[in-house]
């Protein structure tokens, strides 16, 4: 064998030899940290515990609401023409029968003008008719007179009291249209803005001028399931106010007032399978605006001393909930059902009993049965960003 090539298998053997040396050196410093041979899947998991205690509550489901106003209408002529006046304020309080808008009445005046003339002159006629029907009446008892000029006479009464009754609907129709020329309020309420200005041509039923609300007391809408029905049926035949209804404004201030309710539809939408229902309120100070979005906090069952959990140990699968269970040195799955969520809390109706331990951080990392410790976990993995 030639001097290089032997020198070359040496090199490579005591190179084989270092590593072999070195993988069993790890091996046996992995043996004496991991004693047991573990799988570091099966390793305990740290997780922070709670006890499951009674606290007194008050439990509220909530709604999305809408203000609407009990009494509303909007103001649309009933003649035509141009806005020639306007009587009030955007904005302001009003009251039946007030004026709010005038149409140019120069026609509608000129017209009833012309109707109470022609009413004059068919009167006038009537009285001339009826004189003439008793003078040849008068006549025919005498035999001075032809029957047929008596005929005649008493058609031209008949006319005549006809053509009176045409002139006094004239006058009416004329007198309405003059009246309806001047847009007065149906009812006392809040005026909103205007949608016309002096010089605005309107349309008889079409064009919208404004709009008039009653401000107190005001409703929200909302909108349940059919499910619930029958509890707020309940609700609405209970005599009395108390404070199952209270409203809590979008930045999470509580309306001062209580509410009862007041109507529910008369049918379930088919398509949806919801149905409305509708609380009033008073809104004396105004606070509570058509068309604001509210939230409506309905009182429920979970009154007084219930079972309590922070909502972080709740964890969901297939729309059902979840906690895990702590017994001995490893934990099982316990489905629950829940109640109202107070703060950072949650009820729980159904699944616990007092006393029960439950996880209530560490829980990404756990599956039932799974070895815990109590410690403090380690804090999720921040995601990379690409």
């Amino acid at each position: 064998m030639q001097p290089q090539l032997y020198s070359r298998m040496k090199r490579n053997i005591s190179a084989m030899l270092l590593l072999l040396s070195g993988s069993f050196i790890m091996g046996a410093c992995n043996k004496s940290q991991n004693p047991q041979g573990q799988n570091p899947l099966n390793a305990p998991v740290p997780v922070n515990a709670y006890a499951v205690s009674e606290e007194h509550v008050v439990g509220t489901d909530t709604y999305p609401g809408t203000v609407v106003p009990l009494n509303a209408v909007e103001l649309r002529p009933q003649v035509g023409g141009y806005i020639t006046n306007i009587y009030v304020k955007d904005g302001q309080m009003v009251t039946k029968g007030q004026r709010l808008y005038e149409i140019d009445r120069t026609q509608y005046q000129a017209t009833y003008n012309q109707a109470l003339a022609n009413l004059r002159s068919a009167k006038a006629n009537l009285e001339r008719a009826r004189q003439d029907a008793e003078r040849y009446e008068n006549l025919a008892k005498q035999d001075a007179i032809a029957r047929q000029r008596v005929d005649y006479a008493r058609a031209e009464l008949g006319t005549a009291q006809a053509q009176v009754s045409a002139a006094q609907a004239g006058v009416s129709g004329a007198s309405t249209n003059l009246r309806y020329s001047v847009i007065t309020a149906p009812m006392s309420g809040r005026i909103g803005i205007a949608q016309v200005k002096v010089g605005s041509q309107v349309t008889p039923g079409q064009t919208l001028i404004n709009s008039i609300s009653a401000d107190n007391p005001i409703a929200v809408d909302i909108v349940i399931n059919d499910t619930e029905v029958p509890r707020f049926t309940r609700l609405q035949n209970r005599s009395g106010s108390d404070s199952t209804f209270t409203l809590q404004f979008s930045d999470g201030s509580i309306y001062p007032h209580t509410g009862k309710l007041s109507a529910i539809d008369r049918a379930i939408n088919p398509q949806t399978g919801t149905i409305t229902v509708r609380v009033s309120f008073p809104n004396p100070n105004r606070a509570l605006i058509p068309g604001m979005t509210t939230v409506l906090q309905v009182r429920n069952e979970d009154i007084g001393q219930q079972l309590v959990i922070p909502y972080k140990a709740v964890t969901e699968q297939m729309g059902e909930f979840y906690t895990y269970v702590i017994q001995g040195d490893s934990v099982i799955q316990n489905r629950v059902r829940l109640g109202s969520k107070i703060a950072d809390k949650i009820i729980v109706r159904e699944g616990l009993k007092a006393g029960d331990k439950i996880v209530v951080e560490g829980t990404q990392k756990l599956r039932p049965g799974a070895k815990v410790t109590l410690g403090t976990p380690a804090p999720p993995a921040a995601a990379s960003s690409k």
